[in-house]
This record gives structure tokens, C-alpha cells and sequence, in this order.
């Protein structure tokens, strides 16, 4: 069975990923957590939340939390050097993380594993995001919108359910799965979608 360390925001990417790698055709053991926070302000950027929250969700999953602070602004190679000792300690096969298709992202994380012996793993690479935001909502996640991209989308979509009529309401060109950054969300009982 393939282990690995699961990058996790709190979102609903995360949430699929982990659970398309412990119940797929091929499961595997996700050992850990990790995520990187604002040391200032201690949450989490782009979803806007709380480092309690995301302690909350790895209790709530019984799995180990290693959150990195950082500082900001924070370049890359701040950034890179954070998660080394991470990647150092991680006795793991690989690392998995949620990204869906944007192409430099996915380069930049593999190009961080260089040289760890650790394999980038992207569960949800290349998938249709229409279908799979359809998916995700069938499947049974529970999520929030905590931050949105104020030039795709206006403050009233803060707050609402990741649900179907979510999806209908988006406006032409936002992703459904706000893959572009146009929102971003935290769901609510991770341990759900493994526990089914």
C-alpha cells in the first residue's frame, strides 16, 4: 500500500483528494497533513480561514497536522526551504496534493520534490471540473465559500454552500470548481467522505 503526505488547505480539493487516494481502485494511507499559514495573522492565505479550523478537521480525520508558518509577503525560495525539514521527515512514498490543471502550479510542486526521493501524486489532474464539482456535491461534501476573487466574483457568493445551485448561479468563465482562484472553500466534516 502506497503512504503518502497530503498538502491540505481545508478545502474541498483536499477533501477529494484524499478521498480519491484512500478509497480508489488503488487505496493508499494517507499519514499526515500539511498546510502553511500566515504566521501573522495564523490562518490559512487564499482560503481566508483559521489554523484552529484546519486543526479541528485533521482531529476530526485522526490524522497528524504539520502546519508550517510563513512569513509575509513569502517568495518562493522561503516558501521551499519551510517545507525541506517537512519533506526531510516525511517516511512516506509520496505527496499529494489537489490541483486540478494548472500547469506551472504542478511544475513547481514536482520541482520542489526534486531530489526528496518522494513521488508528486495529483489524484484530480486533468479532470473535467464541471463534472467533477457535480461529483463532489453527489458524493456528499459539505463546504463553504471563505474567500473569493473580488474581480470574478461579488462578496454575496461568501458564505454560501458548495451545492448544485451554486454551481448555477456562477457567472460565464468562472470555473466550477473555482480552479482559477475565483473562490475557494472549507468543508465541514472531511471524515465524512471517508467514513461513508
Amino acid at each position: 500500500m502506497k503512504t503518502a503526505l497530503l498538502f491540505w488547505s481545508g478545502g474541498k480539493d483536499s477533501a477529494w483528494t484524499l478521498r480519491e487516494f484512500v478509497s480508489g481502485e488503488d487505496p493508499g494511507k494517507v499519514t499526515a497533513l500539511l498546510t502553511t499559514y500566515d504566521r501573522r495573522t495564523g490562518r490559512v492565505p487564499m482560503h481566508d480561514v483559521p489554523i484552529e479550523w484546519i486543526e479541528q478537521q485533521a482531529k476530526q480525520l485522526h490524522l497528524p497536522l504539520w502546519s508550517i508558518p510563513l512569513p509575509f509577503p513569502c517568495s518562493n525560495v522561503e516558501y521551499l526551504d519551510a517545507l525541506k525539514p517537512y519533506y526531510n521527515r516525511a517516511d512516506v512514498d509520496a505527496v499529494l496534493f489537489g490541483d486540478l490543471f494548472l500547469a506551472d502550479i504542478r511544475k513547481f510542486r514536482e520541482e520542489s520534490l526534486a531530489g526528496t526521493g518522494l513521488e508528486p501524486m495529483f489524484p484530480l489532474w486533468g479532470r473535467n471540473t464541471q463534472r467533477l464539482a457535480n461529483e463532489m456535491i453527489w458524493g456528499g461534501i459539505q463546504a463553504k465559500i471563505t474567500g473569493v476573487d473580488h474581480d470574478k466574483l461579488d462578496e454575496s457568493f461568501l458564505g454560501r454552500v458548495f451545492n448544485a445551485e451554486l454551481l448555477e448561479s456562477l457567472p460565464p468563465g468562472v470555473d466550477p470548481c473555482g480552479e482559477n482562484g475565483e473562490f475557494h472553500t472549507f468543508v465541514q466534516d472531511p471524515h465524512r467522505l471517508i467514513h461513508r
